[in-house]
């Protein structure tokens, strides 16, 4: 029933993805006994956040984690044909990553597109499935006159006919009612002969109404995160809704001693990341009214203080609405989020709508990130394109062969497929990480030179 996110989704959210592995080892054993579905492990911000700020493995942590599982499937999540970077890349470099993940510890993948292109996921589902995971085709979700149960609905029918496993509704800024939370389970359920799963956030306060609404809808899993990674702008938290849910349906009995000794250990790991923890004492009733995930709203504090101009921080407010229709509807989930909330700090700063464009929006306008849920304003597309048409083909099909190219650049920093992933995601970032990596283990083959007289091969 319960899918766990408290080592993604659940830290992603509350402390800017800070956990290290050294943090999740101690709570393998006991997370494991809990009967979950999955444990949502890998992607989305964490692999850039190990290479970037931690210092670690990325593929090191998730093979650690699957060899101390021994009950419960491992988790990821995938951004369809940006994979966990910001870009669409090249199918070789997509195939690889997908099957390096399975190879290294992923079972199931759960891949979503920010605009719902079924393009943009045909190639990593294909891919995900030709090596055995279990993919779960996801929906993002989000409120629109274009965004009637209806679309997506005709979004599930895509997604199952490419042969996904199962589906999740993802309403990553918790914008899902209880009614429209019970509508599309229900609809999803008698339409789909596959498991449904749904996934929000507790940010607007309506997380846990969501729940039991799915449930009795009926809904087949959930995600949570164990309570000190819930709440906020997190999931709900498992313990409770296990309560809930038990006298809905008939649940496997769990050890509270195993609980408590979890609640313990990840409250002083929040404790100990406490500099970058969200803190959020509230619900945010403004994610309702303006459509803006907080994840967005921090970002536009953050610029906005910057530039020592946050007075203009409700005018930006409601510019984000009226670029996002001028777009569209996209939904607000990276990189829509960021392409919308730019632009509209632009038109409020410069003072005049579209005076200055970025060139994300430029390349959204062409249809460089996919096909928008409606169509574009025409007036803002004319000005953008001129006469040039947007394209009409799959993005990456523009894209040609990458993973050449990076080898030669890479050359012997690095030494695997992984670590050659590595750069082809962060490029100068993934470079750095790969040259201390690699400096460091000349030093230690030198030590081991030094140490055994000249008679260890270097």
């Amino acid at each position: 029933m319960f899918v766990d996110t408290t080592l993604r989704d659940g830290h992603q959210s509350l402390i800017a993805t800070r956990m290290r592995l050294i943090d999740m080892l101690p709570a393998l054993d006991a997370m494991d006994s809990l009967g979950f579905n999955a444990m949502e492990v890998w992607g989305g911000a964490t692999f850039d956040v190990c290479v970037r700020f931690l210092k670690e493995n990325p593929w090191e942590r998730i093979k650690v984690i699957k060899s101390k599982l021994k009950n419960t499937k491992t988790q990821m999540l995938l951004r369809g044909q940006n994979l966990v970077g910001y870009r669409h890349y090249a199918d070789d470099v997509v195939e690889l990553f997908v099957k390096k993940a399975i190879e290294n510890g992923v079972d199931n993948i759960r891949v979503f597109d920010a605009l719902n292109d079924i393009r943009n996921l045909e190639k990593s589902i294909e891919v995900a499935l030709k090596n055995g995971a279990h993919v779960q085709g996801a929906i993002s979700y989000t409120v629109s006159p274009v965004h009637t149960v209806d679309y997506y609905l005709s979004f599930a029918q895509q997604l199952v006919e490419r042969g996904v496993n199962s589906l999740c509704i993802k309403d990553m800024a918790g914008l899902l009612t209880p009614k429209r939370s019970y509508e599309l389970v229900k609809k999803l359920k008698e339409r789909f002969n596959v498991p449904v799963e749904l996934h929000t956030h507790c940010t607007s306060g309506l997380g846990d109404l969501n729940y039991i609404a799915a449930v009795e809808a009926g809904v087949d899993m959930l995600d949570t995160a164990l309570s000190p990674f819930a709440l906020g702008t997190s999931q709900p938290p498992y313990e409770s809704m296990y309560f809930a849910i038990r006298e809905y349906r008939a649940l496997p009995e769990i050890d509270w001693k195993r609980i408590a000794y979890l609640v313990d250990h990840f409250t002083k790991v929040r404790e100990k990341y406490k500099d970058y923890d969200v803190a959020m004492k509230s619900i945010d009733y403004r994610i309702l009214v303006s459509q803006v995930p907080g994840g967005m709203y921090s970002n536009l504090v953050k610029q906005l203080s910057e530039q020592k101009m946050l007075n203009k921080l409700p005018l930006v407010l409601e510019e984000i609405p009226k670029v996002r229709k001028d777009l569209g509807y996209p939904p607000l989930v990276t990189p829509t989020s960021q392409i919308v909330g730019v632009q509209a700090v632009l038109n409020v700063l410069t003072g005049e709508r579209y005076k200055k464009v970025t060139n994300e929006v430029k390349n959204y306008v062409k249809g460089m990130y996919g096909r928008p849920p409606a169509p574009i304003d025409g007036e803002l597309m004319e000005a953008i394109l001129g006469d040039e048409k947007p394209i009409e083909c799959r993005p990456a099909d523009l894209l040609e062969f990458e993973l050449e190219k990076f080898k030669k650049e890479i050359g012997i920093l690095a030494d695997s497929d992984e670590d050659l992933l590595i750069y082809v995601i962060l490029g100068e970032v993934g470079r750095k990480y790969l040259r201390e990596k690699y400096e460091e283990k000349i030093l230690v083959d030198l030590e081991l030179v030094e140490e055994y007289g000249g008679g260890y091969p270097v």
